[in-house]
């Protein structure tokens, strides 16, 4: 080897750990900055809490609202402690069938249907570049919902989109329209909201499989309007109207097609189609793990052993976010919040039964535990079965943590100008929000 090739190695490799350091940093920066607004809001629980609880005690004389918030951190803890114990059996179950689609090449095959489409959204990357191929198997595996899998492909995709962009600090408009993307949630199987609804004690846990479907298709669509709007993009070509056409026109069939049902036929259908769905994804995965010769029942195994793990994992999570609502409920700061804005709705001669949930929507782009926490309870509390469990549910897959996922895929890149990636993606969320509302009034209400 030559003398020259040994420095020419070595500031490689320097340049490599030093890359990888700062890329670690962004990434433990934008963790820690979405850690802190949840930590900001954890602590607003407790303060009104507190002073709700004084202000009844000392002005009304209400001596059972504090031992009524102690007893409810006993009981959230509890209850959060049997949420998580008691999802590892489903969550080993999907985790290993997640594990044969992935090792099937499910997300392959999705990745090759949304290249065309993606490579006319992205028109500032070059049609054979890398980023392409990551982008699509990003936005496949989120669909999926293998978030392990997912994140890895998104910053790399970042990192890619990085290469391309001349403002280094400043986010470029491919890598705003792919974190919008991101952020708008788009799900094809919400498994861990059905997870928690079969852990507490819904009938049928899928039956909002399909109103998720519906309400993440709509903040998917209005983010991808938004930032086309921002972008100039000319989405009046035949690759995109092909593929939002035929999207469009499948979800409005499927909206006339209820909206002509009685609600318990509607009820009926849904939760028919959806169990059918996902019994045939299920199948769909099996089979193309064994024609691909993958050892399914292995693969399977491999993929359920994760199950434990996680769910030993969000106990500290649970608990934490559930007590501190539970906190906040009990004081009555929650029923003074929700009967605030049921007075103002009420008074535009609109029906207030979606307000019950309106906190997991509230919480949803700031924090995905948070949010998660806030849908956990409002099933304690109103039942899983209830409209506002159903809606909290729809609320939590409709759209993702807007706030987060900007702080973990700009900063991983070091982008410190996100310009108008927040509007975009809030607008995304309301969009998901009034869509998951209007559905399930149509589902069930």
């Amino acid at each position: 080897m030559s003398k020259a090739g040994k420095p020419e190695r070595a500031t490689s490799n320097k340049g490599n750990i030093f890359n990888f350091r700062t890329k670690l940093f962004s990434y433990l920066c934008a963790f820690k900055a979405n850690a802190m607004v949840l930590n900001y809001i954890w602590i607003a629980f407790f303060v009104i809490a507190f002073i709700t609880g004084m202000i009844k005690f000392i002005f009304f004389g209400d001596m059972e609202v504090f031992p009524a918030m102690v007893g409810s951190t006993f009981e959230m803890a509890k209850t959060a402690f049997e949420i998580s114990l008691g999802l590892t059996g489903v969550l080993s179950l999907w985790l290993g069938l997640m594990k044969i689609g992935e090792k099937g090449g499910v997300v392959k095959i999705i990745s090759k249907l949304l290249s065309p489409f993606f490579a006319k959204i992205f028109p500032d990357v070059p049609k054979d570049h890398p980023a392409i191929g990551s982008i699509t198997m990003n936005i496949s595996a989120n669909m999926l919902g293998l978030d392990n899998a997912a994140t890895p492909m998104g910053l790399k995709a970042m990192e890619e989109l990085q290469e391309l962009n001349t403002h280094k600090d400043t986010a470029s408009d491919a890598q705003i329209m792919f974190l919008v993307l991101n952020t708008s949630g788009l799900t094809l199987l919400p498994i861990s909201i059905m997870v928690y609804r079969a852990q507490l004690g819904a009938a049928n846990p899928s039956d909002i499989f399909i109103p998720i479907l519906l309400a993440t298709f709509f903040s998917t669509l209005a983010g991808l309007l938004a930032v086309a709007f921002f972008q100039k993009i000319n989405l009046l070509n035949k690759v995109v109207l092909s593929y939002l056409g035929g999207l469009s026109a499948l979800v409005a069939g499927i909206i006339y097609y209820f909206s002509g049902l009685e609600q318990e036929q509607i009820t009926r259908i849904s939760t028919q189609a959806s169990n059918i769905i996902l019994f045939g994804v299920i199948v769909w995965f099996i089979s193309m793990a064994a024609i691909k010769k993958v050892n399914v029942y292995e693969s399977f195994i491999e993929g359920a052993k994760e199950g434990f793990s996680i769910a030993v994992k969000i106990i500290p999570y649970l608990v934490a976010i559930l007590v501190a609502v539970g906190v906040f409920r009990a004081s009555g700061a929650l029923d003074l919040f929700t009967s605030g804005i049921k007075h103002l709705v009420s008074a535009m001669g609109v029906n207030t039964d979606f307000v019950d949930a309106l906190p997991t929507a509230l919480m949803k782009p700031l924090s995905g535990s948070g949010a998660r926490g806030m849908m956990v309870e409002t099933m304690k509390t109103f039942g899983a079965d209830s409209f506002a469990g159903r809606l909290a549910s729809i609320f939590q897959g409709a759209t993702d943590t807007t706030f987060y996922v900007i702080a973990v895929y700009f900063g991983s890149v070091g982008i410190r100008k996100t310009r108008y990636a927040v509007t975009a993606g809030l607008i995304a969320d309301f969009a998901g929000i009034l869509a998951a509302i209007v559905i399930a009034y149509l589902f069930f209400g």
